[in-house]
């Protein structure tokens, strides 16, 4: 991400249609969330993220950036994703080998839910 842009905010959070539910629109949003996270740490990303990148392994993320990953779906999706909770519920290794495709298709699951609602 660069400077001129930023990253969502909970005011656009409320304007995610049935369009914007498609994985590939997720993983555009969820991509730049990643590269912000890697930005405010001084990370570069010279490989491209895909669906198959992992956290760990790929890019180097730790656990202070997976909450400020948290925070950044938090203000894009609010309530609808709790990446928090989504955590909770995987085994270390799990998290360890979490793929950005992973959390595209649980992001993509909650927004779909709450359509439904």
């Amino acid at each position: 991400m660069n400077s001129s842009q930023t990253a969502p905010t909970a005011a656009t959070s409320e304007a995610v249609s049935e369009e914007a539910v498609s994985e590939e629109a997720v993983f555009e949003e969820v991509g730049g969330m990643l590269h912000a996270v890697l930005g405010e740490y001084g990370g570069v990303v010279d490989a491209g993220i895909t669906m198959d990148t992992r956290f760990h392994d790929d890019l180097d993320l730790e656990s202070i950036d997976l909450v400020t990953l948290g925070g950044h779906l938090q203000a894009r999706y609010g309530e609808r994703v709790n990446f928090a909770e989504y955590l909770a519920g995987l085994g270390l290794e799990e998290i360890i080998d979490l793929t950005v495709g992973q959390l595209v298709e649980h992001v993509t699951g909650c927004l779909r839910a709450a359509e439904e609602r």
